[in-house]
């Protein structure tokens, strides 16, 4: 039995405060021999599934505590000056009851009594203090502050207090490197006959973590380490200590209790510790029930009901084959117990189709169920595309099925509120996640604290291969892959103590958020289960605190509701087509073999078609010229690292170039949709049913282990598969190529479900595209959100369909993007510094008073809602305001006065509201000075609008340019080999600079022309003859060398020349 357990610990969900992550804090326990250990993050219980279920698999009793934050005064006290500053206490779950209460003071502390801190009071104490072990806390708790201050009588009183509330579960807490205090702590206790319990406090694992703690914490504050004044730890070692070295702590320097007080101290721990017994129930799931219609009293048999409706709907009469595939996955349903969660995502889907929300046909697996398709849950008939029921539910795991949903983004929110409503604002929430401290950032936030300058931090930084999934070890990693990383760590001292300290970082929680699409919906109360709190950037939004896999561990119904932007653009492009063009569409009557659409994707010009929009899936899909869905099913499948270098095979034996071939003629019928080639998961799944006597639930067990890629696993799968084909009378040679075969399915294999569903939509939108180009780009121009290069690039592809996108005009144009003939007109609110609000009042005006007359009507019937001078100022610069028939200098020249003039007349009229109704105002306008420059109403249009819109700059010079010699930057995209030599010209757009390892200069430029952008590498010998072209808006003439790396096209100059236009 261990002689000391660490009682009050803080691993790094004590966000920015503590270090440990929980697998190095359970190592380290295990490593001291000690049985048992608490986690006592700050205030939460973020990490108490995570820390329980790797405590228990190590083989160490975990136990669930908190370090709570008590008001002075009540939680419902938030004065300023008062009720900022509070106190800490200790908390420990000893069972059911202690956790349950646990979750109700931590979410009633963030709901109620949120201040600077989550914050509970002695009320909300006495009301949960049922099944909890109370500790009195670190030198920031009541106790320890009043035996600081000499106040013993209150201190008495205090101890007390607590005694009377928690009785023999109060504990005295006391710390070794606080000095101050133990002598009267222990004093107290021993008047008052309470135990002591000693606690490190532990923020991080080792001594030499230290440094990078004291780091941490400046980055919590955002101070630099040198910072006199900043908050730190005082050189408080709050490191995970061993027996032996907590009780030299207690002994080190000015020893204020006698050894014999420490070691009881110490020793109580393990009596603490084998009072709390607590135990997640995991596995056990606690399905929330469909509240069934009137007349109905079995959730099955309602489901049977529905579905029987839904297949008169989906396909008139039942088959055999229909029948035969529901018997089946109803049976699976049932014995599950399954049924209520279908029955509340079909509820919610239909009530989302009923109310005009665009649902996506399908995400994940769930694709692969027919039930799911004829209760109008996804668009996708399993049975016409070969899908599998046991990839989405196999009975034999033991996991709840997981049915993600697609949603147009800009409605999604109302989803969300009908569950809310549904079923109970106490019975839904959303989900937490926690951003983690990649290289990167790690970099970034490291050299912030250490006082480096961040130029430097940021070069070192961009040095660091870009991952999106990083996660702790990647810059070791990079520091023996990335020969520039691993050349200035070695060769500059204050590079190296960077990367060192941010490898130290990297991984650790580094703020709290909102998960984008995760929703759990729950039985009883959300509270039954787990803590709740605001979300840090909302105060509206409650959230778990307990990330997605720890609620799915939980058992609890965990439902994604994911905005997906392509299904509003879906549905706006076809509200544009009914109001412009009087045509209803309806995507599941889109036909699937549309030759319009299929010549159209052959041609690669494939911008803003979902998932086929890349430049390298562009160039693929003129390769391997789509004639079929399952054309398109397949690249949504390969194309992906990994896989992706299949596809120049794929496309080869498609038009017969090269052989097909197969190890046995028996995978021939499973293979034979993809040329020979392994693409799918659920062919994975098929060889071993077919060929190897596997069960569906059993092949799926197989895909899983596969995944996981643990030998031990792959080894007993090897074992039972090339048995069973050898007993199917494949010969053990045979046997053993196709066992070969699934391996490399843990880096290939794809979710066929998943490829048709998001297939289905890239298709969609490609025959939006080829049938209806305004209102489709219109869309896309529209949802662009505030990505003004995203917007260039779409109105670029309307000029290259010949579809004119016309600049705005105060007259004509509305708040947003819209079509206007052939052609788009550019929307008011795209212009930057005048917004969304400010035009939708000017275009009501216009609506109810009629058109602008001039430049003071305008003024004057605008000027007391919102327009100002900037905004007045953006609107002539970007050319909104042309139609008025006076030029740009002369507007801007005379704006001050008619402004002046307007906000009179305003003043004089007392103030006259919107639509007032006079038009008759003028001003007289006073010549310009000079006119502008063709160069400067250009130069304005790309600084308002983020493009030139009335000409671009290169479009007179390119028209006496041979095209054979000159390529534009999208040919250089779609047909450009690796190595090839080009020459384009363009614009410089950003222009990002770097030193090199070898301490040179170095830059990355944006290089537009008439239709397209790619990035431009200048390396040292070509950036210092040319400096002085690589600045904004310069027109230049570039020579260089294509390179592919990571799959998109760029171009390393090798010359470059000035053009003048």
């Amino acid at each position: 039995m261990s002689k000391f357990i660490h009682l009050h610990t803080h691993s790094h969900y004590s966000l920015l405060d503590g270090l440990s992550k929980i697998d190095d804090l359970i190592k380290k326990a295990k490593e001291l021999k000690m049985d048992s250990l608490a986690l006592t993050d700050h205030g939460n219980l973020y990490g108490s599934v995570e820390f329980y279920q790797k405590a228990k698999k190590a083989g160490v009793k975990p136990i669930i505590g908190v370090e709570a934050y008590m008001a002075e005064r009540t939680r419902h006290d938030k004065e300023p000056g008062k009720d900022s500053s509070r106190y800490h206490l200790t908390l420990l779950v000893k069972n059911k009851v202690g956790y349950l209460n646990l979750v109700q003071l931590i979410t009633k502390s963030y709901l109620e009594g949120f201040y600077y801190k989550p914050r509970i009071d002695k009320e909300l104490l006495e009301k949960h203090k049922e099944g909890l072990i109370c500790m009195s806390g670190c030198p920031a708790g009541e106790l320890s502050r009043a035996i600081e201050h000499g106040k013993r009588d209150e201190a008495i009183r205090i101890a007390k207090y607590y005694s009377r509330v928690f009785g023999d579960d109060y504990y005295i807490e006391i710390q070794p490197q606080t000095k101050f205090n133990q002598k009267g702590l222990v004093e107290v206790a021993q008047e008052l006959g309470i135990k002591t319990v000693a606690t490190q406090d532990s923020h991080f694992i080792e001594k030499e973590d230290q440094p990078t703690h004291d780091v941490l914490l400046a980055i919590q504050t955002g101070n630099k380490i040198d910072d006199e004044d900043r908050f730190n730890f005082g050189g408080y070692m709050a490191f995970f200590a061993s027996y032996d070295e907590m009780f030299e702590l207690f002994k080190e320097g000015e020893q204020a209790i006698t050894d014999s007080q420490a070691k009881t101290a110490i020793e109580n721990t393990p009596d603490v510790a084998n009072k709390c017994d607590f135990e997640f129930e995991l596995g056990k799931i606690h399905l929330p029930r469909y509240p069934l219609p009137q007349g109905e009293s079995d959730s099955f048999e309602y489901l049977k009901k529905l579905v029987n409706e839904g297949v008169k709907f989906r396909f008139g009469k039942e088959t055999s084959q229909i029948k035969e595939r529901l018997t089946h996955e109803l049976s699976i349903i049932q014995e599950t117990g399954y049924a209520d969660y279908f029955l509340i995502v079909q509820d919610m889907v239909n009530w989302a189709k009923d109310r005009g929300i665009m649902v996506g046909p399908g995400r994940g697996s769930a694709a692969g169920s027919l039930v799911s398709y004829v209760l109008n849950i996804t668009e996708v008939d399993p049975l016409k595309y070969d899908l599998l029921f046991e990839r989405f539910l196999n009975p034999e795991r033991n996991e709840m099925p997981d049915i993600d949903l697609d949603f147009a983004d800009n409605r999604r929110d109302e989803v969300f509120g009908y569950l809310r409503e549904k079923y109970g604002t106490d019975h839904v929430a959303q989900i937490i996640t926690f951003g983690t401290m990649a290289a990167r950032q790690a970099v970034r936030d490291a050299g912030r604290a250490m006082g480096i300058p961040y130029s430097f931090c940021d070069q070192i930084a961009k040095l660091i291969p870009f991952n999106p999934n990083q996660g702790k070890g990647e810059i070791q990693k990079y520091l023996k892959t990335t020969p520039e990383l691993k050349q200035i760590y070695d060769s500059d001292k204050q590079a190296k103590d960077l990367l060192d300290m941010a490898s130290n970082l990297e991984g650790v929680a580094r703020h709290a958020s909102v998960h984008a699409c995760g929703t759990v919906v729950t039985e009883k109360p959300v509270t039954n289960y787990l803590p709740l709190q605001n979300a840090p950037q909302d105060d509206k939004t409650i959230i778990t605190q307990i990330e997605m896999h720890g609620v799915e561990d939980l058992g609890l119904l965990k439902i994604d509701l994911l905005g997906l932007r392509n299904l509003t653009i879906i549905q706006e492009t076809i509200r544009l087509v009914r109001e412009m063009k009087d045509e209803e569409i309806k995507v599941s009557k889109i036909p699937l073999d549309d030759e319009k659409t299929f010549t159209f994707l052959k041609t690669g010009e494939t911008a803003g078609v979902f998932q086929f929009e890349s430049s390298g899936m562009r160039r693929y899909m003129k390769d391997i010229k789509p004639s079929e869905l399952e054309d398109l099913v397949a690249l949504v499948a390969l194309y992906r690292p990994g896989p992706i270098e299949l596809i120049p095979s794929y496309i080869k034996r498609k038009f017969g170039e090269e052989k097909v071939t197969y190890i046995h003629p028996s995978l021939e019928p499973i293979l034979n949709k993809t040329y020979g080639i392994g693409v799918y998961q659920e062919q994975m799944m098929r060889i071993a049913t077919d060929l190897a006597g596997y069960t569906l639930p059993e092949a799926d067990t197989l895909r899983k282990a596969i995944g996981k890629k643990i030998q031990k696993l792959l080894d007993e799968q090897k074992e039972k598969l090339t048995a069973g084909l050898i007993k199917n009378g494949i010969d053990e040679k045979t046997a053993g190529k196709i066992w070969d075969l699934f391996p490399p399915f843990a880096r290939y294999g794809f979710n066929r479900s998943h490829a048709v569903a998001y297939a289905l939509i890239g298709y969609w939108t490609a025959y939006l595209k080829a049938h209806y180009p305004e209102e489709f780009t219109t869309s896309l121009l529209n949802h662009a959100g505030n990505d003004i290069e995203r917007i260039a690039f779409f109105i670029q592809e309307a000029n290259r369909m010949n579809i004119q996108v016309l600049p705005p005009d105060i007259n004509l144009s509305v708040a947003h993007f819209a079509p206007e003939g052939e052609n788009i007109r550019f929307g008011l609110s795209a212009i930057k510094n005048v917004g969304l609000a400010l035009t939708e009042k000017l275009v009501e005006e216009r609506q109810k008073g009629g058109p602008f007359e001039g430049l003071a009507d305008f003024a004057m019937r605008t000027r007391v809602h919102g327009l100002n001078k900037k905004g007045m100022e953006s609107l002539i610069m970007s050319g909104a305001l042309d139609s008025f028939g006076i030029d740009r200098m002369t507007a801007l020249e005379n704006m001050d006065t008619v402004l002046k003039a307007a906000g009179e007349k305003n003043g004089n009229n007392g103030s006259q509201g919107l639509f007032g109704g006079v038009h008759k105002f003028e001003v007289k306008l006073q010549p310009a000075s000079r006119q502008a420059s063709k160069s400067e109403t250009l130069t304005w249009e790309k600084e308002l609008l983020g493009l030139y819109i009335t000409e671009h700059p290169l479009k007179r010079y390119l028209e006496n340019v041979n095209p054979d010699f000159v390529k534009t930057i999208k040919s250089v995209k779609a047909d450009a080999k690796d190595g090839s030599m080009v020459k384009i010209c363009g614009i410089v757009g950003p222009v990002r600079k770097i030193v090199t390892k070898n301490n040179q200069l170095m830059a990355f430029a944006t290089i537009e022309d008439l239709g397209d952008t790619i990035e431009v590498l200048v390396f040292s010998d070509v950036l210092s003859k040319t400096g002085s072209l690589w600045e904004s808006n310069k027109a230049i003439h570039i020579s260089g060398r294509v390179s592919l790396r990571d799959g998109e096209a760029k171009i390393i100059c090798q010359n470059v020349k000035e053009i003048t236009l």
